[in-house]
């Protein structure tokens, strides 16, 4: 981690990150809800297709909250 150094003479450091427990606790239930979207579409996929989709609903899930989260505590 960098220190900065103003003139002042005081340190500054870089902006706090939010804890861990938090973004596990918000990639839990985003994974939840896009659990339940990717089930959906994998039954409808199967059903549509006659064929097992490439992505298993819980790779494709879990691919999802790892994209939505990180975005949520960017903002």
């Amino acid at each position: 981690m960098s220190v900065h150094m103003t003139n002042s003479g005081h340190q500054q450091t870089h902006p706090q990150r939010a804890p861990k427990a938090e973004f596990y606790a918000y990639f839990a239930l985003i994974f939840l809800g896009a659990l339940s979207y990717a089930l959906v579409a994998w039954v409808a996929s199967l059903i549509a297709k006659r064929k097992l989709p490439a992505k298993n609903p819980i790779s494709r899930a879990w691919a999802d909250a790892g994209a939505i989260t990180p975005s949520i505590f960017r903002a």
